[in-house]
């Protein structure tokens, strides 16, 4: 598995809206936390390059994407070599979906 490297810092930011908002209890926030943590030491991570940046910069305005969900498109492009050729993605946000279907990857989550 492979992640860009602000994944880490967005998953926190859910897990602690979510706990602000009440929609998880403190036991539950913690589990996640620790589930995070262990599953952060699993995956492999794209680091934030020149490269990175210059596709995330053309991804707003081609695919309709806001800037976080460009890095995370850009980054897969990075980490395939900018050839997806029907590499898994996973992604339950449609727009980000539908942008990275189009760019070739094979797309797994959300609603069909």
């Amino acid at each position: 598995m492979t992640a860009w490297w602000g994944t880490r810092v967005e998953l926190y930011s859910v897990l602690a809206r979510l706990l602000r908002e009440g929609a998880v209890t403190a036991d539950s926030h913690r589990n996640s936390v620790r589930r995070l943590e262990a599953l952060r030491r699993t995956w492999d991570e794209v680091a934030p390059t020149e490269q990175l940046r210059g596709l995330a910069e053309s991804i707003p305005e081609r695919y309709n994407l806001r800037a976080q969900d460009a890095f995370q498109l850009a980054s897969a492009l990075v980490w395939c070599d900018e050839k997806p050729r029907q590499r898994q993605f996973i992604c339950l946000d449609r727009r980000l979906r539908e942008s990275a279907s189009r760019l070739g990857f094979a797309v797994i989550g959300g609603r069909p």
